[in-house]
């Protein structure tokens, strides 16, 4: 008896086929689906019963704060480390950035978030283990924002260790394809000092394929902070992206996939923007 049902559950699951449109062939359902995605209407969420755009626009300013933190980390010390490796190539100072680079392009990210719960936050409890602020204190103001750059610290640092790695080892093979530039000779039969040939010069060239990997990076960041997020108990889009793959929430995972792909977008075309800002021969060739 219990694989018969009743009257009132039939109706029940006619309603639910009828209200999501599953009733319909898969070009109508096709064509509702971009209908409302073109209007800003991503659908129902299966597991937490509320609209998916009001879900992903909660969870956007935790993740767009630990991207952004992550990758301002990455661009600065990894343009420096690039920079200092490349004044003197194979020397020790160029193996030690190479080795360093290497491992944080290898580490695996949950891996390396997990060493880094057990250093700081069990062994020397420097920092919280996870979460976004403490709940218990109920910080403001100044209190609450040092309170989050607290939380943010382990997330950030594990976040950006891939694209620090990647952004130093790009830096670096490019400054020293521009070492050998005629251009790179003359600023310094001119007698301009080291630090003016490799920050004025040769940088502006050389950053190029670094912006590159950065406008991709806004992008992949977004799928790419699941495994943080989830380590650190984030709040962002990382682990919702999570949570709602074990619910099998997928209203929830199409709005975010494509959320995703805008992203990817607006991260490619500032890349475009900045070629054309900083390499004026592309401006021209225009």
């Amino acid at each position: 008896e219990l694989l018969l049902r009743d009257v009132s559950d039939e109706k029940i699951i006619n309603n639910l086929r009828a209200a999501y449109g599953l009733d319909q062939p898969l070009y109508k359902q096709l064509i509702k689906y971009v209908t409302s995605v073109m209007t800003g209407n991503l659908g129902y969420s299966i597991r937490f019963n509320r609209p998916v755009v009001t879900l992903i626009w909660e969870h956007v300013p935790a993740t767009l704060l630990l991207m952004t933190t992550a990758l301002g980390i990455s661009i600065f010390f990894g343009i420096a480390l690039g920079i200092l490796a490349a004044i003197k190539p194979f020397s020790i100072l160029d193996n030690f950035v190479s080795f360093i680079s290497l491992a944080g392009y290898s580490l695996p990210i949950f891996w390396f978030g997990q060493i880094l719960v057990i250093v700081f936050s069990i062994k020397l409890n420097l920092f919280p283990s996870g979460g976004m602020f403490n709940i218990r204190e109920g910080y403001t103001g100044l209190n609450h924002a040092l309170d989050v750059a607290k939380h943010l610290t382990l997330p950030a640092l594990c976040f950006s260790s891939y694209y620090l790695a990647l952004i130093s080892r790009i830096t670096r093979t490019s400054m020293i394809e521009e070492l050998r530039r005629e251009y790179v000779t003359t600023a310094r039969s001119k007698g301009l000092s080291e630090r003016i040939v490799y920050l004025k010069h040769m940088l502006r060239n050389a950053i190029l394929p670094v912006i590159t990997i950065i406008g991709m990076g806004i992008g992949l960041m977004f799928t790419g902070s699941v495994l943080t997020e989830t380590v650190f108990s984030w709040p962002g889009l990382g682990r919702l992206t999570f949570d709602s793959i074990s619910a099998r929430d997928y209203p929830v995972l199409m709005g975010l996939f494509i959320m995703v792909s805008v992203a990817v977008i607006i991260g490619n075309f500032i890349a475009d923007v900045l070629y054309s800002v900083l390499d004026p021969r592309i401006r021209n060739d225009r």
